[in-house]
């Protein structure tokens, strides 16, 4: 059972009972949930976005971060379990798309619901290994790896005592990805939309079309302008088509 608090630790914003669709958005790896600040504005008001804030970062700076799927999915089901009393979207970003993903599977067998839209976003499908794996490196060698990933600033890769701060929860986050393996099961029966950055050597077209064996229902695919990070440097066009299917479910609702 986890020990991981069930209540408002996992969300950086309280739950609005007016909400009619929950959107809860997932971080990349050694990101944190502040990535998604200002999305709320960008979206439908009958939307309440929802940043889930892992262990290990920012407010959640003092807890230890996990460091493998099976713990985090359902430690992340419990912490929201009180949140998903209405229709719910789940989106994620890298890491974070993995995550989202298991998460929709885990709620569908343990708690009998499923989001109503899954949104991956720069991830190859869940089945797709990691071809370069870093989390096993010693610190030097994977704070020099970590260069081919631009959401990790140079001047902290230079600043060797806040690495050293800030390396466990890395760590821990690489390994969650590179260590994952998908099982088999059942494809989801929410529609899949897949984002890509056009110039994303992490996550290509061909590997995110490879999400639609994961569903029964609709798939899309649209391209971004951009690299792996498009999320933060071309974030306009991804809201804007965010918001063309949260109004879709919120038109269905009527």
């Amino acid at each position: 059972m986890s020990t991981y608090p069930q209540n408002g630790a996992w969300l950086l914003a309280q739950p609005d009972a007016q909400d009619q669709i929950r959107l809860f958005c997932f971080p990349y790896a050694g990101g944190g949930a502040s990535v998604y600040r200002g999305w709320k504005t960008a979206l439908p008001p009958a939307v309440g976005v929802y940043p889930v804030q892992l262990p290990g970062r920012e407010n959640r700076m003092a807890e230890p971060a996990l460091c493998d799927m099976g713990e985090l999915v359902p430690a992340i089901a419990a912490g929201i379990a009180g949140q998903i009393d209405r229709p719910f979207v789940l989106f994620g970003h890298s890491m974070g798309a993995r995550i989202a993903f298991e998460l929709a599977r885990h709620l569908r067998q343990h708690r009998g619901v499923q989001p109503c839209h899954l949104i991956v976003a720069g991830s190859r499908a869940a089945h797709m290994r990691e071809p370069q794996p870093l989390h096993h490196l010693p610190p030097d060698e994977f704070v020099q790896e970590l260069r081919r990933f631009s959401a990790t600033p140079e001047e902290l890769l230079q600043h060797k005592e806040l690495m050293e701060l800030f390396l466990p929860t890395l760590r821990a986050d690489f390994t969650v990805d590179e260590t994952y393996v998908c099982a088999e099961a059942a494809p989801l029966d929410c529609p899949i939309t897949a984002f890509g950055g056009t110039e994303d050597a992490e996550a290509g077209q061909n590997e995110l079309a490879a999400w639609a064996s994961y569903t029964r229902a609709e798939f899309s695919l649209e391209m971004i302008p951009g690299d792996h990070f498009f999320l933060r440097t071309n974030g306009v066009p991804l809201l804007r088509s965010l918001a063309r299917i949260l109004n879709r479910h919120l038109v269905a609702q009527r």
